[in-house]
């Protein structure tokens, strides 16, 4: 009874968060739920999209929704690490080096066009979302909790960009595309009955229901028979003639991350194989290498190849 209670609780928050963060996002609740998963699971997400789609809006309704810190950051090629970091400057009263925090130490970082800026300053990142910290000049500063980052970049959009290296693609937990509203939808928003002004969206949850609900995603049961279904997406990878780079164990704990996220706003502390299958190539696709010549002819990419592996692995009874 107690378990339920509480379940019921999380429950409540978790509606409520998506259905405030939906009231910006119109007819998009896929994407708001994986934005959802992705902030449960203490992940970071990249959004692939063309652009006027609502990747900022996702990402402001989210933070806003939480009652979080939030920081836009306009990538560009002319920008350096402590433009994102901060910079250590010296205070003349105090004789030292003091420590000026960038944009980055905030709650929700929306990253955006990732892909414009350069290598080293894509890879100022790296540490943040991987350690949930910064270090700098012999010092560690822990980044404010909770901390996700959403990065955006134009998948149709090559000329003057720095493709994501595979390391750096392997720290987002989940590749989402948001796409096309619906014409109903588009429609709705005309007429300016939805989507409404960011301002407007009034926070639901706080710090920390957030906290709380990971922790609680954390401590979802998964079931060996559903670890031997993982497992065997991710193999199936590995040995793919389609690709030369399968999944990484980094990988198989994201899709678990995941699937115990997904299994959590679902109302169970227990996985089911529906949570991995469904979360299987929004975690997976961004971390596998398409093998060359195989590939292009097979006329697939990466997300095509990971739907097809999941519709070959069978699922368990």
């Amino acid at each position: 009874m107690i378990w339920w209670k509480s379940m019921s609780l999380s429950l409540d928050l978790i509606r409520r968060l998506e259905a405030n963060v939906s009231r910006a996002l119109v007819g998009k609740p896929e994407a708001v739920r994986l934005a959802v998963v992705g902030l449960l699971a203490r992940g970071h997400i990249l959004i692939e999209d063309v652009p006027g789609v609502g990747k900022t809006t996702l990402a402001a309704a989210l933070a806003r929704s939480i009652g979080a810190g939030f920081q836009r950051i306009q990538f560009t090629s002319d920008m350096l690490p402590s433009d994102v970091i901060g910079v250590s400057i010296w205070e003349p009263t105090k004789s030292e080096f003091v420590f000026k925090p960038g944009p980055l130490f905030t709650n929700i970082v929306l990253a955006d066009e990732i892909n414009r800026t350069t290598p080293k300053t894509q890879s100022s990142l790296l540490e943040a979302m991987n350690e949930a910290q910064v270090s700098l000049d012999h010092s560690t500063y822990p980044l404010p909790q909770p901390f996700m980052v959403l990065a955006t970049q134009n998948p149709r959009e090559h000329e003057g960009t720095y493709p994501l290296p595979e390391s750096q693609l392997d720290r987002f937990l989940l590749r989402i595309r948001i796409g096309y509203p619906g014409a109903l939808d588009e429609k709705a928003v005309l007429r300016g009955a939805g989507s409404p002004g960011l301002e407007t969206l009034v926070p639901v949850l706080d710090g920390r229901e957030v906290l709380a609900l990971q922790e609680e995603a954390e401590g979802v049961r998964a079931e060996e028979s559903v670890l031997d279904y993982l497992m065997a997406l991710v193999e199936a990878t590995r040995v793919s003639p389609l690709l030369s780079l399968g999944v990484s164990p980094r990988g198989s704990l994201a899709l678990l991350r995941t699937a115990r996220a997904h299994a959590l706003i679902d109302g169970r502390d227990y996985l089911v194989p529906d949570d991995v299958k469904r979360l299987a190539v929004a975690a997976l696709a961004h971390r596998v290498l398409l093998k060359g010549r195989t590939a292009q002819g097979s006329g697939m990419d990466g997300e095509a190849i990971l739907r097809s592996i999941v519709q070959d692995v069978p699922v368990p009874r």
